[in-house]
């Protein structure tokens, strides 16, 4: 395993303290509130690469299955029976997506990033709406429909959620333009090669 800077380090665990924090920040919207947490999410792929958003991501869920309550509704290992945990996993994979895709170009844009974040929505939703379902039916005894799925955990969270993609796309314009960006150590000595 490669050894992480300082620099990474700090950065890391900074977005581990982010996603944890955006948990808690509720934004009501009609009947329904949101938090930044997937913000922070899509943002610790996109600013720290693959494998470090990824990371800080999963560090974020060990914390909370070892009991610190940094999810929304507590923590500790009890906590994947919850029918929401699916988005928490979804948010591994999200990160990472986003962190791989994003170093696909020297300095994408806005709309670039935007697109990268959509994507990453589209898996946080698959993971989401299918752990839902399962757990909900076959673990926890609370039967819902495929179409209740789709449309509480889905359809109607699609608009809050584009949002938040809009947003840490433009932030990580700003950061990138910053120098907040963490090059991936593969994807450098790719292109270095090329070069």
């Amino acid at each position: 395993m490669a050894q992480l800077s300082l620099r990474e380090m700090i950065l890391c665990a900074l977005f581990v303290a982010l996603v944890a924090v955006g948990a808690f920040v509720r934004i009501p919207v009609g009947s329904d509130v949101f938090t930044l947490q997937f913000m922070f999410t899509l943002l610790a792929g996109l600013l720290l690469g693959p494998r470090l958003g990824a990371t800080a991501v999963l560090v974020y869920i060990m914390l909370g299955l070892m009991g610190v309550p940094v999810f929304a509704s507590g923590g500790g290992p009890s906590y994947v029976l919850q029918p929401t945990f699916g988005y928490l996993l979804g948010f591994v994979v999200q990160a990472w997506f986003c962190g791989w895709a994003a170093r696909r170009r020297e300095a994408p844009g806005f709309r670039y990033l935007l697109g990268v974040n959509v994507v990453g929505m589209a898996i946080v939703y698959a993971f989401g709406l299918v752990y839902f379902y399962v757990v909900s039916n076959y673990v926890i005894d609370a039967p819902v429909s495929v179409w209740w799925v789709v449309l509480y955990c889905g359809i109607l969270q699609v608009v809050p959620d584009f949002l938040l993609c809009l947003a840490a796309a433009q932030a990580a314009v700003k950061c990138a333009r910053a120098g907040v960006w963490v090059e991936t150590r593969e994807i450098a000595a790719y292109q270095a090669k090329e070069a």
